[in-house]
């Protein structure tokens, strides 16, 4: 998400500040900022801080019209989370003495409570960010001690944090900190690093600090020392990188696609942090509307295009099947030359993982006009769908830089459950027994994905195998079908290879046609309601000859010895198992596509963010 950049050594921290955040900025941001601790004397010793709250370059701009000097300084670039991407909004952020310095990335869950309580005390806030809590929070806790005063306030913080900050009082000390955020410490000679991303230091340094979860970093020029938030000190990662600037970008991964599928347990985490209860209760806080209002919804409009269409038909699912009202997921291309049948007591939700498709605003527009309540599920805060919509439900998946979607689309799915949950918790449809059980496979979904995901290897191995054919089937049934309709999409946007997705039922009416041995299927058989009837299909696909690739739940033997190739899930909720059979055929697509020598992360004739019809 944002980037974070901390230096401490013998040379000056601007310059190394500024270019360190160029080499950020392929994340994705909104707005920059550094601040750097000028002044050898306790007496004239003071802070200077620099934003922009655009580019990296306008901030460049500014520095070198009035560069501060100093030794000691963190620099920001925002992907906004809470608040407008504003000047005031921009990192980093202080407390009411102009002492202590922060800049963050992640998600303070419990910012509001914490806000209330330093309010109440007598804190003044400036910004709309979760951020400023943390220098407020330190301030209350600040005894002379700055590291001790920054581990008693990290103890009251909920979420996730990659923190770098200093005081005016420590001119020699640097602290960074993390919790479900990423955050290296770099070791150059007689100078220190602290980052969100290799990407930031690799020009300074190949030695690097890899952080625990909740451990704490205090740099000085002795060195670094690394301690849990208790105080107890740990021996950290040690590693060393070869990598270019290009592959650090890349987390050191070949493509950003293949990254960002590896950071979909984060961004399933993320989806869901600050939101859900241990009791299934479910809150979006720019979504916040009351539960009598929401009960009065008597239907569910989903709109999107895509990736973004395919996560509406998971909605459409979940909000029929948990909450038992009717819900259509719509092309929204489709949608706005239609004549309209929807009208006040109508919830449409858009999703549009930029916030700027041209088909799903113009859909949305025409919601509103019919007085429809509205809400936008998107990745990008303040952009047009947010803006414009009622409400909105942000994804917090972080930029997404390769074309195809993945991460984004997981986190939709996961949003799109919330929401379910939400609907079915106001219209009384689930108890509390059942939320609970929820609550547990959701929050087992992060862990879920990144066991997967260790298991690439073998995915790969299937995939070089399926390489050599030219046409594919993929279907399902239930959340199986549109699970099947994006592995066919992802596959032919990255490989160029035919693929296309349909109904278990629909195969006999006319696609099973197409099948021989040289048309492979790629059939979502894991546990569900209609499992017996897809193990009849696939019995039907292969007295075709058809090759036959079936994902089934660990231990079932149903398909033994007639499917070609069967790949073994989790036995899991069926939501659950929607995504992560989504995220297997995304490894699967990228494999084949790698094999076939494309260039996965920008597809031909394809743009990242459709903004025309």
């Amino acid at each position: 998400m944002c980037g974070i950049i901390g230096y401490l050594g013998d040379r000056e921290a601007t310059p190394i500040l500024m270019e360190s955040l160029k080499r950020l900025e392929y994340r994705g941001y909104d707005s920059a900022g550094v601040a750097v601790l000028e002044g050898h004397q306790r007496a004239d010793r003071h802070t200077s801080v620099t934003k922009s709250e655009s580019k990296v370059d306008v901030l460049i701009e500014k520095l070198q019209a009035n560069m501060p000097t100093g030794k000691l300084g963190i620099g920001h670039t925002r992907w906004a989370t809470h608040g407008k991407p504003t000047y005031v909004n921009a990192h980093p952020h202080t407390d009411c003495t102009n002492r202590i310095y922060v800049v963050h990335n992640g998600i303070i869950e419990n910012f509001a409570e914490l806000k209330k309580e330093l309010e109440a005390a007598g804190h003044e806030f400036t910004s709309d960010t979760d951020t400023e809590v943390v220098p407020h929070l330190i301030e209350a806790n600040y005894k002379g001690d700055f590291l001790a005063a920054v581990r008693a306030a990290l103890k009251r913080i909920r979420g996730a944090y990659a923190l770098a900050m200093f005081s005016t009082d420590d001119p020699e000390l640097l602290v960074g900190a993390r919790l479900n955020a990423p955050l290296v410490v770099g070791l150059g000679e007689h100078e220190y690093y602290v980052a969100s991303d290799i990407t930031a230091i690799i020009p300074y340094t190949k030695r690097v600090l890899i952080l625990g979860e909740g451990e704490v970093a205090a740099v000085t020029p002795l060195g670094a020392e690394v301690s849990t938030l208790d105080g107890t000190t740990v021996k950290p990662k040690l590693v060393h990188v070869d990598w270019d600037v290009s592959q650090a970008q890349k987390g050191g991964f070949a493509h950003f696609m293949l990254k960002e599928i590896h950071d979909t347990p984060e961004a399933v985490a993320n989806a869901m942090r600050g939101r859900l209860t241990d009791d299934g209760i479910v809150s979006f806080r720019e979504f916040d509307v009351e539960d009598k209002k929401l009960k009065g919804y008597e239907e569910v409009l989903l709109l999107g295009m895509g990736t973004s269409r395919h996560a509406a038909m998971v909605g459409e699912f979940l909000i029929e099947d948990w909450a038992g009202i009717p819900a259509r997921a719509q092309d929204a291309s489709e949608f706005r030359y239609r004549r309209p049948t929807f009208g006040p007591k109508t919830l449409a939700v858009v999703l549009t993982q930029s916030g700027e498709t041209a088909d799903t605003l113009v859909g949305l527009h025409r919601a509103k006009e019919r007085g429809a309540l509205t809400v936008a599920v998107t990745n990008v805060f303040a952009s047009s769908a947010a803006r414009d919509a009622d409400g909105a439900i942000y994804l917090h998946a972080g930029p997404e830089i390769g074309v195809a979607s993945t991460k984004t689309l997981t986190a939709h799915m996961v949003s799109l459950g919330l929401l379910s949950l939400r609907l079915a918790t106001v219209n009384g449809r689930v108890s509390l027994e059942r939320r609970r059980e929820l609550v547990t496979a959701l929050r087992a979904l992060p862990d879920q994905v990144r066991e997967l995901i260790d298991r690439e290897k073998e995915i790969a191995k299937i995939a070089h195998r399926y390489s050599r054919y030219r046409n594919f089937m993929y279907f399902g049934r239930g959340l199986g079908y549109p699970v099947a309709l994006e592995g066919a999409l992802k596959l032919k946007e990255i490989s160029y290879v035919h693929a296309e997705g349909t109904t278990g039922g629909e195969l006999k009416h006319g696609p099973i046609a197409l099948l021989d041995k040289e048309f492979p299927v790629v059939a979502i058989c894991t546990a569900s309601p209609t499992k017996d009837k897809m193990v009849s299909n696939v019995h039907e696909i292969v007295a075709r000859n058809a090759p036959v690739l079936a994902l089934i739940t660990k231990g079932d033997r149903s398909l033994d010895d007639v499917a070609m190739d069967v790949f073994e899930m989790p036995a899991v909720e069926e939501v659950a198992s929607a995504i992560l059979n989504t995220v297997m055929l995304q490894l699967f697509a990228y494999h084949v596509a790698i094999k076939l020598g494309q260039d996965v992360d920008q597809p031909r004739n394809l743009a990242k963010s459709v903004t025309v019809e």
